[in-house]
């Protein structure tokens, strides 16, 4: 049986470049929970405390997917970040990361309907749907380089 160090060394020795996520928490123990399992099926984590340092590494590097606590200063800092991150050259795909159920989950879908809730309470589902996140922004970036290269032809 091959480890997840293993391969991730020799994904490292193809040159394979995994998806680079920035991940924006303020609780201390569920950035280290979700940064080490997302390191662990692969993922390059860079980690941010609060919107300020998010904006700061958004200008320095390119992600593929930026996730954000639902519960940082506000939420609107939270929805102001992702929309920055939006907003860069690379366009990221984004999403606000929901840690515990509170009150009615219909409800809390309905109100968020135009924004991608990940949920973090299910491991399974979270990996999923993060890489459901960056597949998705993979194909509409190939999307738009085909309808650019179509429109220079």
């Amino acid at each position: 049986m091959i480890s997840i160090a293993d391969s991730r060394e020799a994904a490292a020795g193809r040159g394979l470049e995994l998806a680079r996520v920035l991940l924006v928490e303020s609780d201390v123990a569920s950035r280290l929970t979700l940064q080490t399992l997302l390191r662990a099926c692969g993922y390059t984590v860079d980690v941010a405390a609060s919107a300020a340092e998010a904006v700061g590494k958004l200008d320095e590097s390119a992600y593929e997917l930026v996730l954000a606590d639902s519960h940082m200063e506000s939420p609107e800092t939270g929805r102001r970040m992702l929309a920055y991150a939006r907003r860069k050259d690379y366009k990221p795909a984004t999403a606000m990361i929901r840690k515990h159920r509170d009150g009615n989950a219909r409800e809390d879908r309905k109100k968020s309907s135009r924004r991608m809730l990940v949920e973090a309470e299910d491991v399974t589902t979270f990996l999923s749907q993060v890489a459901e996140l960056i597949s998705l922004r993979a194909t509409r970036r190939s999307e738009r380089t085909l309808r650019m290269s179509a429109a220079n032809n």
